[in-house]
């Protein structure tokens, strides 16, 4: 894929080593945006052709800001998915030593990896959130910065020069990152047999059994829900929608009918694409063989129908 791209910058995120594992990416014209809604605007508003942003971390669970900039506005459609390892270091000014650091920046996800190590490691320093670990590193190349260390990727502090005081401090060695890349909407690959599909869909009305009756259009179709979560629309408390990632492919007749069936109950169902898994696992048909089990209901639902 060509053009251009954009990401949650700056230079040196995760989002950007996820970004320069699509093919193409790396000889392509990159351009880094302040936050998640403002690399989807460059798609809307067309200056750039996809972006990357993040979506979800095997440690904190789904980006907030990633799943409400999807739900609203002009659609948009997943082309991919990428998983990115997640390594941290602790950068400082120069000169400084563990001891000496009285604040640390970071995004909030990263702070989330890395809490128990900072407690133990430096327990007197106050958290200020950044925008992007990438952006708290080069803070600290300001003189006026607020704070006198971050916690960023290898990647920023090797190409930005910054004194490292600490590697590999998250929580919790094996932590992934899912990033998604996101253009405007421009038809669906081919089904690849190993496929996720990802789906915004309001709940129609507070009501006893309502989030049962979405469940169930995918539970009675033998389709795998891989992801759930509720976020709340901002219209009046109590009011969510709901963002799920489902097992399959839009051509494929389970999910295709558990979609028809949303967008039943719940016309404002969005649809957000349907694209190959990341890690090439092969989705199955939960508990039974599915398929035999409806051809089964729908014979004997024939004989039913049969005249006496």
């Amino acid at each position: 894929m060509g053009g251009t791209y954009t990401f949650l910058g700056p230079e040196g995120t995760f989002t950007e080593a996820a970004l320069l594992q699509v093919p193409g990416a790396a000889a392509a014209q990159r351009v880094p945006a302040a936050n998640v809604s403002g690399a989807l605007e460059l798609i809307r508003n067309g200056t750039a052709d996809a972006a990357m942003v993040p979506i979800e971390n095997s440690v904190e669970g789904g980006v907030s800001a990633t799943l409400d900039a999807i739900a609203t506005g002009e659609p948009l459609q997943i082309l991919r998915e990428e998983l990115v390892p997640i390594r941290f270091v602790l950068v400082a000014r120069p000169g400084l030593a563990l001891a000496d650091i009285k604040a640390v920046s970071t995004h909030t996800h990263a702070w989330a990896q890395c809490r128990r190590w900072s407690e133990a490691n430096i327990p007197v320093a106050a958290y200020l959130p950044g925008s992007s670990t990438a952006a708290a590193a080069v803070g600290l190349l300001d003189d006026n910065c607020p704070y006198d260390a971050a916690i960023c990727s290898p990647l920023v502090a090797e190409q930005r020069g910054l004194h490292v005081l600490a590697e590999d401090i998250g929580d919790i060695s094996d932590a992934v990152t899912r990033f998604i890349l996101v253009s405007r909407p421009n038809g669906l690959p081919e089904p690849t047999g190993s496929d996720k599909t990802t789906l915004v869909v309001p709940l129609p009305e507070d009501r006893p059994g309502a989030l049962m009756e979405i469940l169930e259009q995918f539970g009675t179709r033998g389709v795998n829900l891989s992801r759930i979560e509720s976020r709340p629309t901002g219209q009046f408390l109590g009011d969510y929608f709901f963002s799920f990632d489902v097992d399959g492919h839009l051509a494929e007749q389970r999910v295709a009918d558990a979609v028809r069936g949303l967008h039943r109950i719940s016309p404002d169902t969005r649809f957000l694409g349907s694209y190959p898994r990341a890690d090439g696992r092969a989705h199955k048909v939960p508990g039974h063989n599915q398929d035999k089990a409806f051809r089964e209901a729908h014979e004997w639902v024939q004989r039913l129908l049969q005249p006496a």
